[in-house]
């Protein structure tokens, strides 16, 4: 049987990215951590899986689970306390799960090149070569015409990927439930490296960003390098685009004068053409044409804070997906004296009627946990005793396995991020990750594709005809370009950004942790676990960092003296003093690259501004001829 501790200071219910962020911050500074999880993996609703763990998590859900009875623990309460039973169903914030495989069961096997030798014993008719001879010359001559056609001649012999294969390679998979990217200058990458929980995960550049428009994938230039080598802008519009840009850096009187109106408004009003405003719009501010205009000025800010930082986008990626972050953290947790039991519940709250606070938790097997605090995954609790700002939200997902890039590139190991404006009025906007085999997250020659909207019906009903534009399905037309659909599932997640923070009818000391929501990034997530911290523990530091194992220094091997001791500290002072030299020196440098940047930005300007010149010129001319 297990036992667990008799006094736990902080104990948590299910392991979202919230709760392991929370409780790697408690563990970090001293406090004594129980994780307990009714699930058998780790991260929740914010989990990776194999590809044959995928299969059996949609299995789990398509089964009917029976509504477990509530046991009677009153033989564990004492006087004056009372029971707060918590939920057992697990399946209630996922919904309208779908799957559809587009392959065959089974391999194909590769038909020789010389069957037709074969079946007639090797004899052709002489019209026959003559006419094979003609087709040959003109595929050559196409080929030398057609600057792709290299790429098409070798879509024939490409062997398609079977169901069996994936199978066979599931392991290779690590297949998200929740898609998000970081933001290289959001809160979740600064708390990583503050932490130093950044060591215990690789990350890779999301390498372009990308728009679907006018039934066509283009590349959005969202850096200063991307708009100058842009081909899709003209000359005028690349210099309205970098003054916009440079505009929106900091707040002035003349956007406040827009405040309240839609951000689309602001954007015909500086006089930016269709495809800067589709840009900035979709893919820059990633709004609606609705949204206010301090909102979209402040996304744009946000996107151009992060330029630059690791690469030309703003966004990063954790190999082996998503779910590596919360196991980063929970890894943390257990390093400083966290416990984790998985497959174990909660069953009820033990509630003390005099002071309303939370004395203990009784688990699924019947033995009393005395807590200090409680935090729990708003799946545990029941709906009249959760407050929540609107009424229950989803998300529609869409998971994809297809045999190509939706926009093929010289390199097969892009990163990418679409944004899909909505196809038709009533329609959702549609973010789209694309993720090549290099993230560790397929196999080679697959990749991996995430869609995410918010649900208007079903996530069949919200995505599907998305997919069947940009992808090759049975129910596509005209689409032999695009990349086929192997496997794909569909289905509905909770949108946990309508749960209130405060104000639910529960134990003071209890706090309740929401889902996923439908951000791009993880400000949520990292908001809510930084507020529970600081109401907890308000005057320690929220998730300091961990020290290097080289720093650490055992009693067993502490035997210098006093004197020792002193001769290393003016050593650390010395290192210290040397450390702030350098890194004065990086700055300078910094500032260097900074000013060489910004003169070859005025000296391209300078070009624009002659070509600029030279068009409006010949305009005069021809006005004049």
């Amino acid at each position: 049987m297990l036992t667990l501790a008799p006094l736990i200071h902080c104990l948590y219910a299910a392991e979202s990215l919230t709760e392991s962020v929370a409780a790697a911050a408690f563990s970090r500074v001293g406090q004594r951590v129980l994780h307990v999880d009714r699930r058998s993996y780790y991260a929740g609703n914010w989990a990776s899986f194999t590809f044959s763990g995928l299969l059996t998590w949609i299995q789990q859900h398509h089964v009917t689970l029976l509504i477990k009875e509530a046991q009677d623990w009153s033989s564990l309460l004492e006087e004056g306390e009372e029971l707060i039973h918590l939920s057992h169903s697990d399946c209630a914030s996922i919904r309208n799960l779908q799957v559809f495989c587009f392959t065959s069961e089974e391999d194909e096997e590769e038909e020789a090149p010389n069957t037709t030798e074969e079946e007639t014993g090797g004899t052709k008719e002489t019209g026959e070569e003559e006419e094979e001879v003609r087709e040959e010359e003109e595929v050559r001559e196409e080929e030398q015409t057609t600057p792709s056609a290299a790429l098409r001649q070798s879509e024939p012999t490409k062997k398609k990927i079977s169901y069996a294969q994936l199978l066979k390679e599931g392991r290779r998979f690590n297949i998200d439930l929740v898609s998000k990217l970081m933001y290289s200058r959001g809160s979740l990458v600064d708390l990583l490296i503050k932490s130093n929980v950044s060591r215990y995960a690789e990350f890779k550049n999301v390498t372009r960003i990308l728009t679907y428009r006018d039934r066509q994938v283009e590349q959005v230039p969202c850096s200063r390098a991307d708009v100058f080598a842009s081909r899709q802008l003209s000359v005028v519009e690349k210099r309205k685009l970098m003054r916009f840009l440079t505009s929106c850096v900091e707040e002035t009187e003349e956007q406040r004068a827009y405040n309240g109106r839609p951000y689309l408004e602001f954007l015909r009003d500086r006089q930016l053409g269709d495809n800067l405003q589709h840009f900035l719009l979709h893919s820059i501010a990633m709004v609606t044409e609705d949204t206010p205009t301090e909102e979209g000025l402040a996304s744009t800010r946000h996107f151009l804070r992060c330029l630059g930082r690791y690469g030309n986008t703003p966004f990063l990626f954790p190999v082996y997906g998503l779910g590596e972050i919360p196991q980063c953290f929970c890894r943390m947790c257990a390093v400083f004296g966290g416990i984790y039991c998985l497959r174990h519940s909660v069953d009820g709250v033990v509630v003390d009627r005099d002071s309303n606070r939370c004395k203990a938790v009784i688990d699924s097997r019947g033995q009393r946990i005395t807590c200090s605090h409680f935090v729990v995954e708003e799946g545990y609790v029941a709906a009249d005793r959760k407050r929540v700002a609107t009424p229950t939200r989803f998300l529609s997902r869409a998971v994809l396995i297809t045999d190509g890039s939706i926009l093929p590139s010289d390199s097969d190991q892009q990163v990418s991020m679409v944004t899909v404006p909505p196809i038709a009025a009533g329609c959702p906007a549609v973010k789209m990750v694309e993720l090549c085999s290099s993230t560790m997250t397929c196999m080679p020659g697959t990749y991996l594709v995430h869609l995410t909207c918010q649900s208007v019906g079903s996530a069949y009903e919200d995505l599907s005809p998305v997919v069947t534009r940009m992808f090759r399905t049975p129910e596509s037309h005209d689409q032999e370009t695009c990349p086929s659909v192997l496997w794909c599932l569909y289905f509905n997640m909770t949108d946990g950004s309508g749960l209130e923070a405060e104000g639910h009818n529960l134990p003071s000391n209890v706090y309740v942790c929401s889902g996923p929501d439908g951000d791009l990034g993880h400000e949520l997530a990292i908001r809510q676990a930084e507020s529970i911290f600081q109401k907890i523990l308000p005057e320690e530091d929220f998730c300091p960092p961990a020290p290097n194992p080289e720093d650490i220094i055992y009693d067993g091997d502490n035997t210098s003296s006093s004197a020792g001791g002193e001769e290393e500290k003016e050593e650390n002072d010395g290192v210290a003093e040397e450390e702030k030299q350098e890194e004065e020196k990086e700055m300078l440098e910094e500032e260097k690259e900074m000013l060489e940047e910004e003169k070859e930005m005025l000296e391209e300007e300078k070009e624009m501004l002659e070509e600029e010149k030279e068009v409006l010129e010949e305009q005069n001319l021809q006005t004049e001829e």
